[in-house]
């Protein structure tokens, strides 16, 4: 919440700096109304003419500018009863016809009216703007949690690793080995858990990124040769002649990379089909992830980049922190990019990142 303070300053700040432009306007309206109601007292015979135009003043500048309720209707009152009084006078002076008097509520009622629906109206607004400042200061809290959260884990759990690791040596039998594999395996979850929590609130503050000209091609052999060293895995890395220096992150594009390829690692057996392409489409080069697993259900697809959500692979747990897909999104928003979900050609998921290949795009619908 120490994010959210200053927002609200912000709109207050505003606030304040407009007063004197209210001030101008209703002194501007107030010497108008005037000025109209000395007109209707000079123009006999034609007193209707600034009549109109004054209560059309008051309505033009009352759909830009809602006083509270009580001045308006005080003002109202006011109005109408010098228009009124006015129009009363003269045709009672010249014995024309009275048939206007008919106007003197009527044009009231018809302020009133609209009165009603720029309350509506503003009413509406300001609910509009109380749910979004509460969904920001939600979103400020979630973002110090995740930031909080991911430091307060860090440093236990890399304690645990480490006294972890002195117990190895001590191990004499095979269901402490397991045990101790099924610890370290869980904190080894933690510890990616945390480093992706951590990685989310800087992506969010937005002052993350770091880019600079990397080698697109160089950048996807390096990520394809270190997954083929490390899962057993039948791997294609299909990367074209021809790809070029683009503007990004190399270590925050690679964690981005890294989390979809171990997606795919983590939905296929060894010896399935995991491919890693990449190509030129018009203003972008689209990074392919595709493997030989399950797929994505067609109702999971909304979901697949939530954070905390689950893809469970079938007669399976679910696997991994839930913030991988969500971390890697996010990363890709940051560079002014897009992400995408669907089906692989190998019959498994297929994750696709779309880069722009001008230094600088417009930010890509998501």
């Amino acid at each position: 919440m120490r994010d959210a303070a200053p927002v609200v300053t912000g709109r207050r700040s505003t606030a304040r700096t407009g007063r004197p432009w209210y001030r101008l306007v209703d002194v501007t309206l107030a010497v108008f109304v005037l000025g109209m109601l000395a007109l209707m007292n000079a123009m006999i015979g034609r007193e209707v003419i600034p009549y109109h135009l004054l209560f059309l003043g008051l309505t033009l500048v009352y759909g830009f500018r809602v006083w509270p309720l009580r001045p308006t209707l005080v003002v109202t009152l006011l109005v109408t009863v010098t228009t009124g009084w006015v129009l009363v006078d003269h045709q009672l002076k010249d014995g024309s016809s009275r048939a206007e008097w008919a106007e003197i509520p009527l044009m009231p009622l018809l302020f009133l009216a609209m009165v009603w629906h720029a309350r509506r109206r503003k009413a509406a607004q300001d609910q509009v703007e109380l749910m979004s400042e509460e969904r920001l200061a939600v979103f400020e809290r979630e973002r110090e949690f995740f930031r909080e959260a991911s430091h307060a884990m860090r440093t236990p759990v890399t304690i645990a690793i480490g006294h972890l690791e002195l117990l190895e040596p001590t191990l004499g039998t095979r269901e402490s080995a397991d045990d101790y594999a099924i610890v370290r395996r869980q904190m080894g979850r933690l510890s990616a858990l945390s480093t992706r929590l951590l990685a989310l609130a800087k992506l969010d503050s937005g002052r993350a990124l770091r880019p600079g000209d990397l080698d697109l091609g160089e950048f996807l052999a390096g990520v394809g040769r270190n997954w083929r060293e490390s899962a057993d895995r039948d791997w294609s890395i299909d990367l074209p002649a021809g790809l070029r220096v683009v503007q990004a992150d190399r270590a925050w594009l690679e964690l981005a990379v890294d989390a979809l390829v171990e997606n795919a690692v983590h939905f296929t057996a060894p010896g399935d089909r995991i491919r890693l392409s990449c190509e030129r489409a018009g203003p972008w080069y689209v990074i392919s992830v595709a493997d030989a697993g399950p797929g994505i259900r067609a109702v999971d697809l909304p979901h697949v980049f939530e954070r905390f959500w689950h893809r469970r692979p079938p007669g399976a747990a679910p696997m991994g922190s839930g913030l991988g897909l969500a971390m890697a999104r996010a990363t890709v928003l940051a560079h002014n990019g897009r992400i995408a979900a669907g089906r692989a050609p190998e019959g498994g998921a297929l994750f696709q990142v779309f880069l722009p290949a001008a230094q600088n795009p417009e930010p890509a619908a998501v």
